[in-house]
């Protein structure tokens, strides 16, 4: 027993007295190694006799636990001395110059809502915003979505697990719910865009499972097909930059309009390429209708009295096609090659008097 305690106060010193982090890894080997001290202790107890062990065995232990805990405390103490040293030395001198040629860059989908915010905002639209995380009603219910559309199965849709109370929560699959939740909120008149995150299992060149999308909703009195064909119009003329840009309406099908149309713009080519405007052809590029009556009834709203129009279309498809881009999964790759070929300065602020993209 003498032994034992002897031994602790000569490793307690020795590990006290440890100056560096390489002094105090010489010490523990010298106790706790293969061939240590301790170690050396702790294999005499299988030659023990029962007796001799019960009485041994735990101030062996015991050493054991002190040395390694002393041990630890000391490597703490070591390691917060060297990284005080070394912060002491690495210092950063904030009076140095900007760099000559500054990094980073705005991702194009950001200049793009920019780009769509300052045109509609001339236009007299707010901007609204909602929940990505939403409920059933807001999402599918009260857009006028039925039980058995193929839109509300889990191979379209990512739902939560189910509540406490039953009720089921989900990805918006769209920005819809925003409209939805504008109109049980405030009173028409109603001109709001809703630019958004949405989310829908799909994955390609021309799909990914999380994208961005804006939608418009105007609700008042009065409001016919020609007031959308105005917005429409106005609005990608004014986006895309080109005065000889003409839409088409086509009739169509979506739950939550009647009547509804697929929106076709013209295009030409040039070498090679699609350029949108001119008379080569048409393209399809977003849907749009009139409110369904029972969309407004669900907001709780009189469709004798109020009317509207809403459309729709991927934020990452304008840019695509505006900047030249072929393919929708660089936008989230995170390659900052890519960024800085296709990004946006910083101080290139999207005006109409100054051009939305210049």
């Amino acid at each position: 027993m003498t032994d034992i305690a002897t031994l602790q106060s000569e490793l307690t010193a020795a590990i006290e007295a440890a100056e560096s982090p390489e002094a105090l890894e010489a010490v523990r080997i010298a106790a706790l190694g293969k061939q240590g001290s301790v170690s050396a202790l702790l294999k005499t107890m299988g030659s023990m006799s029962p007796e001799e062990r019960q009485v041994r065995g735990p101030l062996i232990n015991g050493l054991r636990e002190t040395v390694s805990d002393a041990l630890t405390a000391k490597k703490a103490t070591l390691d917060t001395a060297v990284l005080n040293a070394r912060l002491a030395t690495e210092r950063l001198d904030m009076t140095l110059p900007a760099p000559s040629a500054p990094q980073g860059s705005v991702h194009p989908v950001s200049q793009v809502m920019d780009e769509l915010a300052e045109i509609f905002a001339d236009m007299g639209f707010a901007v609204a915003e909602g929940p990505e995380i939403e409920d059933d009603w807001h999402n599918f219910t009260a857009l006028n979505i039925p039980e058995t559309h193929p839109a509300r199965a889990m191979h379209d849709t990512f739902y939560f697990p189910a509540g406490a109370d039953g009720t089921a929560k989900l990805l918006r699959t769209h920005t819809s719910p925003v409209q939805i939740r504008t109109m049980t909120s405030q009173e028409p008149p109603i001109r709001i865009i809703a630019p958004g995150r949405v989310y829908r299992s799909d994955s390609d060149a021309t799909h990914t499972p999380m994208f961005h999308q804006i939608e418009g909703l105007v609700i008042d009195k009065g409001i016919h097909l020609g007031h959308l064909k105005w917005t429409l119009e106005t609005f990608l003329k004014a986006f895309f930059e080109r005065d000889d840009l003409t839409i088409r309406l086509r009739p169509s099908y979506f739950p939550f309009t009647e009547p509804s149309a697929e929106v076709d713009v013209s295009f030409s080519l040039e070498n090679g390429k699609r350029i949108l405007g001119g008379t080569g052809g048409w393209m399809e590029l977003l849907g749009s209708g009139m409110v369904h009556p029972k969309v407004i009834s669900a907001c709780g709203l009189d469709p004798d009295i109020y009317q509207g129009f809403a459309f729709g279309v991927g934020v990452d498809r304008l840019a695509m096609l505006k900047y030249g881009m072929d393919d929708l999964r660089a936008f989230f790759d995170g390659d900052l090659r890519w960024l800085k070929h296709y990004g946006f300065a910083a101080l290139d602020v999207p005006t109409l008097s100054g051009g939305v993209s210049a």
